[in-house]
């Protein structure tokens, strides 16, 4: 038998365990007896140190519940998420924007039109007996009055009794001052004429046009209507003025409609000469 190593009592086992080969005992090393041995010799240290079954399964336990516990917890303080309460429209359906309005919009136009108390100015026309006829640029809410004073006044002789110089303007309207005759009495009625031509409200001293007839158009493209022409078209005509424009206009104030072109003879200053140069550029 081989005599023990030194440090065999270090390792747990003595000259026993080994065998004559020299090598160790397995079966020695776990054997009962060394348990007893560790068991006998408090100060002997063992060396399998193998924590009790129930004891982890009680911390495996613990740790799940702990888990759950926590999970719970959290799921109850995160605040519930409020989805808005949609209710039933009772509107009918909304026409959604056509292309012809989104391309006003994206041009900067609006869709309504601009009311005419809206207007940063107006153009007023203001021809006849003035000394400065021709567009004249007004505030809003301005008066005749104001119009011909910003034409540069009225000529000696104009009429002015005709014409109410106290009556609101609109963008667009057109003055016509006419001529006085004598005792007061007016040769060329003064008018307003408004954007639609017709001549707008009857002005003092001016008679109605009898007959409310719409206007008739014109027979023939290219001619003008004597009863539907404003003033700046009759001024177009050859032979034509602001003055005599204005007669014509006057003419059909008092008298009414046109039925016949020959009725121009009648206007003041349209003579047979000027009649027969007007007569195929004109139509009633």
């Amino acid at each position: 038998m081989l005599p023990p190593y030194p440090d065999d009592h270090a390792f747990g086992f003595d000259a026993g365990s080994r065998r004559p080969d020299g090598d160790v005992d397995d079966n020695a090393w776990d054997s009962p007896a060394s348990d007893d041995d560790a068991l006998d010799n408090p100060g002997r240290r063992s060396h399998r140190v193998l924590p009790a079954p129930p004891a982890a399964l009680a911390l495996v336990i613990v740790g799940i519940l702990a888990v759950v516990v926590a999970a719970v917890l959290l799921v109850r303080s995160a605040p519930a998420d409020i989805s808005p309460i949609s209710f039933p429209s009772t509107a009918g359906p909304t026409a959604g924007p056509t292309s012809a309005s989104m391309a006003k919009r994206a041009a900067g136009q609006s869709d309504s039109p601009v009311p005419r108390s809206e207007v940063a100015q107006l153009v007023i026309s203001v021809v006849g007996l003035v000394h400065k006829p021709g567009l004249v640029r007004l505030r809003p809410q301005a008066r005749v009055a104001d119009a011909i004073a910003a034409a540069g006044g009225a000529r000696p002789g104009a009429d002015l009794l005709s014409l109410n110089l106290a009556r609101p303007l609109h963008d667009g309207d057109q003055i016509i001052v006419g001529l006085s005759g004598d005792g007061g009495r007016a040769a060329l009625r003064s008018a307003v004429i408004g954007v639609d031509g017709s001549g707008g409200s009857p002005t003092p001293g001016a008679a109605p046009a009898p007959g409310g007839g719409s206007p008739t158009p014109a027979a023939t493209a290219g001619k003008v209507n004597l009863n539907t022409a404003t003033v700046a078209e009759l001024d177009a005509l050859p032979g034509v003025g602001p003055v005599t424009a204005a007669a014509i206009i006057d003419w059909r104030n008092r008298n009414g409609r046109f039925t016949s072109v020959d009725q121009l003879a009648e206007v003041d200053g349209i003579g047979p000469g000027r009649l027969a140069k007007l007569r195929d550029k004109v139509t009633v």
